[in-house]
C-alpha cells in the first residue's frame, strides 16, 4: 500500500508525527506494506512552490493507494490566484470524494454529559452551500450590491443517490438504521429533492430501518438522546455542522474521524482545523487523525480483501479506546500527555 501523509498547517507537522509513529507500529505488529510518502502543503508549500497545493502533488496522489491530509490554515487562503488553494476542497474536488463518513462514539474514561453512544454521520462532500465545489466556473457567493448578497445551493440526484447508497451500505455493516437530517418543510425544492431521493434508495435496502428528522430538531436529539442513532446521511453544511457536534459529545473535537471516499480514491483527514494558537506547544490531541488513518486502512483493506490491513484498523482503534480509558491521553479528554507522549501511547499499547 502506497500513502501519501501532508502534515499540513498549525498543529498539523505535531499530530501528524503521532499518527505516522502510530502507523509504523501498526506496519510492524501486522507484518504490512505500507510505504509512506511525506509531502509538503499549505504554508510551507505556497513559499516552496507558490502554491498550497499542486498539480504535481495531485499526480503522485492520483497514483497513491490513500491520502493521509492534516490541517491546513484554509481561513488564511484567500485569493487562489496567488496560489492559495484550500487543500481540503481541492483534494474533495479533484477526486470526486464524494462521501464523508464521520464516526462520533463515547469511550470509558473520557466524562461525556449524554450516555453512551455510537452512531456516524454521512455527509454529502461535493455541492451544497459550499461555494467553493457548486459550480462549473466562478464563485456560488455573488455580492449584487455592497449591502445585497446572494448564495448559490446546488442540490443533484447524482450525489444525493450516491451518498444515500453509501449511508445505507455501511448501515448494513452496523445496526441498520438510517436517518435522513433535512429542511424540506422549508427548502421544499432542494431538500424536499434530496429527501425524495433518500427514501427511494430506501426502498432499495427493505433489510435497513429508516426516518427522517428536521435539522434544526436533530440538534436537539442528538444533544438529549445521541444512542437512538445509528447511520446519519445529510447534506453537506447540515453534515459539517452535525459532525462537529457529535464529535464534541465523544468528549473533543479532537476525536472526531474523519474518511473521505469516492469511487476510486479515500482520504484521511482531521476533523478540526489547524489551531494555529496552540501549535507546537506539544498539547494538541492526535487522535482524531489517528482514528481517520484507521479508517483508510479499513477502506482499503475491505476494497481489495486485505484481512491484515482490516485488523490493523481495528488495533488502532482499540489502543485508542484503551489509551483514553486509562487516562494516557491529551488534556482535552482528561489525560495528562502531551502531543508526542499520546501518539507513543497508542503506538505501545498496539
Amino acid at each position: 500500500m502506497k500513502l501519501v501523509l501532508l502534515p499540513g498547517d498549525g498543529i498539523g507537522p505535531e499530530i501528524a508525527a503521532a499518527t505516522r509513529g502510530v502507523l509504523e507500529a501498526a506496519i510492524a505488529k501486522f507484518d504490512l506494506t505500507i510505504d509512506i510518502d511525506e509531502e509538503i502543503v499549505g504554508h510551507a508549500s505556497l513559499a516552496r512552490h507558490g502554491a498550497t497545493v499542486t498539480e504535481a502533488l495531485l499526480d503522485k496522489v492520483r497514483v497513491a493507494d490513500g491520502l493521509i491530509l492534516g490541517p491546513a490554515a484554509t481561513f488564511e487562503f484567500k485569493d487562489e490566484s496567488k496560489g492559495e488553494i484550500n487543500p481540503s476542497m481541492f483534494f474533495r474536488k479533484r477526486l470526486d470524494l464524494f462521501a464523508n463518513i464521520r464516526p462520533a462514539r463515547s469511550y470509558e474514561g473520557v466524562p461525556n454529559k449524554v450516555g453512551p453512544f455510537d452512531m456516524v454521520v454521512v455527509r454529502e462532500n461535493t455541492e451544497g452551500f459550499y461555494t467553493d465545489r457548486n459550480m462549473e466556473a466562478g464563485n456560488g457567493e455573488i455580492l449584487v450590491t455592497p449591502d445585497v448578497a446572494i448564495a448559490l445551493r446546488r442540490i443533484t440526484r447524482l450525489c444525493c443517490e450516491r451518498i444515500a447508497r453509501s449511508a445505507f451500505e455501511l448501515a448494513r455493516t452496523r445496526n441498520r438504521h438510517v436517518t435522513f437530517v433535512h429542511k424540506a418543510n422549508v427548502l421544499k425544492v432542494t431538500d424536499g429533492l434530496f429527501l425524495s431521493i433518500c427514501r427511494d434508495v430506501a426502498s432499495e435496502y427493505p433489510d435497513v430501518e429508516t426516518d427522517d428528522v428536521l435539522v434544526d430538531a436533530m440538534m436537539a436529539h442528538v444533544v438529549r438522546t445521541p444512542a437512538r442513532f445509528d447511520v446519519v446521511v445529510t447534506t453537506n453544511m447540515y453534515g459539517d455542522i452535525l459532525s462537529d457536534l457529535t464529535a464534541e459529545l465523544s468528549g473533543s473535537l479532537g476525536m472526531g474521524g474523519s474518511l473521505n471516499t469516492g469511487t476510486h480514491h479515500a482520504m484521511a483527514q482531521a476533523s478540526h482545523g489547524s489551531a494555529p494558537d496552540i501549535a507546537g506547544r506539544d498539547i494538541a490531541n492526535p487522535i482524531s487523525l489517528i482514528l481517520s488513518t484507521a479508517q483508510l486502512l479499513h477502506w482499503f483493506g475491505m476494497r481489495n480483501r486485505i484481512n491484515n490491513l482490516c485488523h490493523a484498523a481495528g488495533a488502532i482503534e482499540g489502543a485508542v479506546e484503551a489509551a483514553l480509558r486509562t487516562r494516557q491521553a491529551t488534556h482535552d479528554v482528561g489525560g495528562n500527555l502531551g502531543t508526542k507522549a499520546a501518539g507513543q501511547a497508542i503506538a505501545a499499547l498496539i
